[in-house]
């Protein structure tokens, strides 16, 4: 055999016994009877339930996994029978992984990591991944020779929007090192046993499952998916032992090259396993190996600008600055000119800078930004409006809260001490405009006021007439008062049989995306994701069939999808791709539906988590009877109308409830003369089981009790 086989069986052996030895340590412990999971996942043990469909669920159920396990171990020279033995030792570190949590319900409570990655994190990531914001998967683990090698790499990945996972001791060489790392700055610390790798792996297996729609037990298909479709790429430091190898070779059978910066001479694989010796090359080379090509964003201001930044919190001991509406006057507008109007590029502060103003103090305001260019609409303007959050965010040591005249933002002292200033904030509103608005925008003027009385007045001149003027314009935006309806196919990078059809009353099911942001990203990418689809011959306004509908979707979706309702969840309801922000499903009890947010973990009424509730709609398929949704569309008079709308919601989380409440109290009036609806929908503080569930409904006279069975 090659010393790299020997290396892998060496590696994959080890981890077979040390995982048969551990389940029968568990097993005489704690009985085959003891429950073992990992938290918060509708997938059981992830590598095993994908690759094999078995649904382990106690720890009687691990020793025939052991036996599987075995038999992937040829010790044949072959390398693809080794990269089988190195998906073993993937299957092993799941099983050593997860008898962890039978030990202990919190194992990383302790540790400077966060092991299992649960499934709503997964489907959070769904957006930022289909739309470029995270371009890639980095996994970093072991030592760095040097600290401040690893902390480069990882820092370069992070400007350039890497979600990054460490393990091992590059973790503390990185937070050593300056290194800004948690889920909200996507360097994300897993854990120092190498077999904390397995939480990598499976965020890709589930990818598979939640997004593509990839049948548990078909390997072939799952390997096919993470290859293709998952972006992600290894990079270990220091020595390689003989289990580091063999993690790898399950890395490179799963698609994921692997880049070591030790030199394995012949042992080399091109295009899976290849030495980068010289760390200044490591970042270039993984990319190369996923072809994956960042946009590079020169931008004029001391600080980092990367969506990696976006999640940032800055706490008021860490602020320097803060401009809140909860104390002075704030507004974000953007305003469409004529191209005589405005002067290009020019930029002007009205009132103090950061550098003027007393550290610690809260101040008002005002970012208007005037645009000019041939295509420019008037419905674009607030499309970029809604892009100042993300923009400002993307700035390290930045935060930005809400949007209009209703915001927050907070510069650290870190920031502020690397020399950033309001100027910065107006250079990056101007480059960011200018690049991805260029289709529409040929000018742009930008102007920042922190001058309490001018910001007022425009606030009350400027602002505020123009959010009037958009309201009124969006209440008269119908399904019927608009001529086409759009399609969204961005998440096809990850599920290729689903296509959002986007309407003026039901955005796309992440919530990202309007019938505007549609209208918008037509002109801005005419080939682009978003379609017009003709609404002529309508056969069904009650349910929302369209003959157009169904034809755009049967091609967009290569056949997968021939028939879609738009208002009902009975009848052909749309696909989901899996990050919907939403789910609805039918409580049978009460003739009604339950609707569960993503990030909400604990159980419903129907007995089912959100991932167990998400799990049967993922991926592109129609699943009669549950619905994938965004928040926004719960209170549309267009919500599974076909059914009898919004009357049949029953159950909701509290934080959904309370976040939807004033706009679906309204819709409940204007629709059903029903006041305060909210206060007859139960929560989790009230029931989470039917009977319970039935005595509130009861007790509030909820108009549900009086509609006929959905089924």
């Amino acid at each position: 055999m090659s010393v790299l086989t020997d290396l892998i069986y060496g590696g994959s052996n080890a981890v077979a016994s040390l995982t048969e030895n551990a389940v029968k340590d568990a097993i005489a412990k704690y009985g085959e009877e003891q429950k073992v999971a990992m938290p918060d996942t509708a997938y059981f043990l992830p590598t095993i339930y994908a690759a094999t469909g078995v649904k382990v669920g106690k720890l009687g159920d691990l020793s025939a996994c052991i036996g599987v396990l075995k038999s992937l171990i040829t010790n044949k020279e072959d390398l693809g029978e080794a990269l089988n033995a190195g998906l073993a030792t993937a299957v092993g570190a799941e099983i050593i992984e997860a008898l962890k949590y039978v030990e202990n319900a919190e194992p990383y409570a302790a540790e400077s990591g966060i092991g299992f990655v649960p499934d709503p994190i997964i489907r959070s990531l769904g957006v930022p991944l289909v739309t470029g914001d995270i371009p890639g998967v980095a996994v970093v683990l072991g030592k760095a020779e040097d600290a401040a090698d690893v902390v480069n790499i990882v820092k370069d990945y992070q400007s350039k929007g890497i979600m990054t996972f460490l393990i091992g001791d590059v973790i503390e060489q990185c937070t050593e090192g300056g290194v800004k790392v948690g889920l909200d700055f996507r360097v994300v610390p897993l854990g120092h046993d190498v077999t904390a790798v397995i939480h990598v792996v499976t965020v890709a297996i589930r990818a598979a499952l939640i997004f593509g729609n990839v049948t548990p037990g078909d390997l072939q298909g799952l390997l096919a998916y993470t290859k293709e479709r998952v972006p992600a790429f290894v990079n270990t430091f220091g020595a390689l032992n003989e289990v580091v190898v063999s993690a790898g070779a399950g890395a490179i059978a799963l698609g994921f090259p692997v880049v070591a910066d030790v030199d394995l001479g012949e042992n080399q694989v091109p295009g899976a396993l290849e030495s980068v010796t010289d760390h200044t090359m490591t970042v270039k080379k993984s990319l190369e190996l996923r072809n994956i090509k960042i946009k590079v964003k020169e931008l004029p201001i001391p600080v980092a600008f990367a969506s990696a930044f976006e999640g940032e919190v800055i706490r008021k001991g860490d602020m320097q600055i803060e401009f809140s509406s909860h104390k002075q006057p704030t507004c974000e507008v953007v305003q469409t000119r004529e191209d005589s109007e405005i002067e290009d590029h020019k930029i002007t502060i009205v009132g103090n800078d950061l550098d003027q103003l007393d550290a610690g103090q809260t101040y008002a305001l005002a970012t208007f930004v005037e645009v000019a260019g041939a295509k420019m609409q008037s419905d674009f303007e607030s499309v970029i409006e809604r892009k100042i959050h993300a923009w400002f965010n993307y700035m390290e040591g930045v935060m930005h809260t809400g949007q209009r005249n209703q915001i927050r933002v907070r510069v650290n002292k870190e920031a502020f001490e690397k020399g950033l200033r309001l100027t910065h904030f107006a250079e990056v509103l101007y480059a960011m405009i200018m690049d991805e608005f260029d289709i529409v925008v040929d000018k742009c003027q930008i102007t920042i006021i922190t001058d309490t009385a001018k910001v007022q007045e425009l606030l009350d001149n400027t602002a505020m007439p123009a959010y009037a003027a958009r309201d009124q314009r969006l209440e008269s935006l119908t399904d019927e008062s608009v001529d086409v309806f759009y399609t969204c196919t961005l998440c096809q990078s990850f599920a290729p049989s689903h296509c959002c059809v986007v309407t003026p009353e039901r955005l796309g099911l992440c919530g990202a995306v309007s019938w505007l942001d549609a209208k918008a990203t037509k002109e801005l990418t005419p080939a682009g994701p978003c379609q017009p689809i003709s609404k002529e011959g309508c056969e069904d306004p009650v349910k929302g069939i369209y003959p157009d509908v169904n034809k755009t979707v049967k091609e967009a979706t290569q056949g997968a999808l021939s028939k879609v309702t738009l208002y009902s969840i009975m009848e052909d309801p749309m696909t989901s791709c899996g990050c919907f922000e939403c789910i609805c499903g039918i409580e049978p009890f009460s003739k009604g539906v339950i609707i569960a947010n993503r990030e909400y973990a604990g159980m419903t009424p129907l007995g089912m988590t959100f991932g167990e509730l998400a799990s049967m709609t993922g991926g592109g398929v129609q699943t009669p009877g549950f619905m994938g949704h965004g928040r926004h569309f719960i209170a549309s008079k267009k919500f599974m109308s076909a059914e009898g709308g919004f009357e049949r919601i029953v159950w909701m989380p509290k934080e959904l409830k309370d976040d939807v409440a004033e706009r679906l109290n309204k819709s409940a009036k204007e629709k059903y003369n029903i006041d305060n609806f909210c206060d007859m929908i139960a929560d989790e503080t009230i029931a989470t089981d039917e009977e319970t569930l039935m005595a509130f409904l009861t007790e509030k006279e909820h108009p549900v009790l009086g509609l006929e069975p959905i089924m």
